[in-house]
């Protein structure tokens, strides 16, 4: 008991952290007073997750995935209040919201009103919020392509890889203490990932620095 008490503090200071990383785009918009450069989907996409997970939370009646979510979803919603306040492009990213909002009302629909209440909705919540994480961690294998071929580090967030491997790896392990693969499974993707990305900055960083006139990355 008192190791799952500390995989839960675990996963909920990694986890907030790793959303607190959002801060950073934040003190730029409110300093720049623009979101150029600045991707406005992640914020979505990782609010619309914190929501379903939320619920899937409050169905199992846990409170470290309760917690988490809570927060999470809070702080996504404050960046993308923020987003929509300093974007030029207002009705873009106000269609996105809507096609969001009608996802996430659908989404509430067949849960909630149309699957009966028991391990059915809470097995089928659970495969749902699986399959939208592993997407989320997977999504970055893409840039890693680009990455590869340019040899260039300046979008990949140091802070972010260390925070998502700590926070993938301790909610794998709290998973697995509750027999939990709902929450288990789709967060091992995200130690693979982290551990991606690690070696890139190992890899071309020792590059970098062998090079004339290298420069320290700015992380």
């Amino acid at each position: 008991m008192d190791f799952l008490v500390l995989l839960s503090s675990a996963c909920i200071v990694f986890t907030v952290g790793m959303f607190s990383t959002g801060l950073a785009d934040l003190k730029k918009m409110m300093s720049t007073k623009s979101s150029e450069n600045i991707q406005f989907l992640p914020f979505l996409m990782t609010c619309l997750n914190n929501l379903g997970w939320l619920y899937y939370g409050m169905l199992k009646n846990d409170g470290t995935v309760i917690i988490v979510n809570v927060i999470g979803a809070c702080l996504q919603i404050l960046y993308i209040i923020f987003y929509c306040h300093y974007t030029k492009e207002k009705c873009r990213v106000m269609s996105q919201t809507s096609v969001a909002a009608g996802v996430l009302a659908a989404g509430w629909l067949y849960f909630y009103m149309l699957l009966p209440q028991g391990d059915a909705q809470l097995a089928q919540l659970g495969l749902t919020c699986s399959v939208v994480t592993v997407c989320m961690y997977a999504s970055p294998l893409t840039d890693l392509v680009g990455i590869v071929r340019s040899r260039n580090l300046q979008c990949l967030s140091f802070p972010l890889t260390v925070a998502t491997f700590f926070t993938s790896t301790s909610w794998v392990l709290y998973g697995l203490q509750l027999d939990d693969y709902y929450i288990m499974v789709p967060n091992t993707p995200g130690i693979f990932t982290s551990l991606i990305r690690l070696f890139l900055f190992w890899r071309f960083s020792s590059v970098r620095e062998m090079s004339p006139g290298y420069k320290p990355l700015k992380l």
